[in-house]
């Protein structure tokens, strides 16, 4: 009996129907590994490292802003404008005596919030259309695509422009906006990670099993194809934060006084030249979110598994 047992599961992996045993699924040792390994990988790149901590800070800021700041971002000493970067005052004041590191702080909220809404409406609806047309196949797959090129052939910034202008304003509608407008590439990724892995040779063992299309699908395909989706969703952050920002700073963002990032570099352009702070400051911290974001989306993508 034993003699057969050893026949079967022979026999399952010819078929590639045996699972392969992934490391770190073991019991404690191998994930304590694994956690040594990324700590590893993290000392060795320095710049990765500070990604993940400035990403942090600005997650914390969001969530938290009174980790940072105990001041009111909305009100201002007018006795105090236009003051310089000090101790006092990190990021100076601006017009009204508000100090602009406060606003800063409670304006990652803002522009965070829009950005996971963005990426998230982005994710979801481009990665269903790239899943369906994927899987099936057939004349829905030509439909869809070409719906998918149509999105191609405009501008990115001019579709969102485009989107809330129809929408109206507000965070949450600036928010839709970029993310219809990223729809495609989610949707041109997901459909091409879809089309490799359903012609895999353990997907068509499993098919020839007698697997149900949605046990397929969902033990099998969307696992497998959710990688570099989820890459792109990393990328996408970043360059989501920009359009925002973008849409903000041309007002169609939260009407003032909402200290969005967009909206501040807005406000600071008029004072340019004896308060550079009101808009290289904000500005500086928008342009290191992007950084840290397409660092880490970088480290995922490619030097992580080269490592593995």
């Amino acid at each position: 009996m034993s003699q057969g047992l050893v026949d079967d599961t022979a026999a399952a992996a010819a078929l590639g129907l045996a699972r392969p045993v992934e490391p770190g699924s073991g019991p404690g040792p191998g994930r304590r590994v694994d956690a040594r390994r990324v700590l590893r990988f993290l000392v060795r790149r320095p710049g990765l490292l500070l990604s993940v901590i400035v990403l942090v800070l600005v997650v914390l800021a969001s969530f938290r802003p009174g980790l940072f700041t105990s001041r009111d971002p909305l009100t201002g000493v007018p006795s105090q404008n236009f003051r310089g970067p000090s101790g006092a005052h990190w990021f100076g004041t601006d017009e009204l005596g508000r100090d602009v590191f406060s606003r800063v702080v409670h304006g990652a909220q803002l522009s965070l919030k829009a950005t996971l809404i963005a990426v998230a409406v982005a994710f979801v609806v481009g990665s269903l259309i790239g899943l369906v047309a994927g899987f099936v196949g057939r004349w829905i797959d030509d439909v869809l695509m070409r719906f998918v090129d149509v999105l191609l052939s405009i501008p990115a910034l001019f579709l969102s422009l485009a989107l809330v202008t129809a929408l109206g304003y507000g965070t949450v509608k600036v928010a839709v906006a970029v993310g219809i407008a990223s729809v495609a590439s989610f949707a041109r990724v997901t459909r091409a990670e879809v089309l490799r892995v359903r012609q895999a040779v353990f997907v068509e063992a499993s098919r020839s099993c007698g697997a149900r299309w949605y046990s397929v699908l969902g033990r099998h395909v969307l696992p497998n194809a959710a990688g570099p989706v989820i890459v792109l969703a990393t990328l996408d952050f970043g360059s989501s934060i920009l359009a925002v920002s973008a849409l903000s700073f041309l007002g169609y963002g939260a009407p003032p006084p909402a200290p969005e990032w967009g909206t501040l570099i807005s406000d600071g352009r008029n004072y340019l030249a004896n308060a550079w702070w009101l808009t290289a400051l904000p500005g500086l911290a928008i342009a290191a979110t992007v950084l840290a974001t397409n660092r880490i989306a970088r480290a995922l993508d490619g030097e992580w598994s080269r490592q593995s």
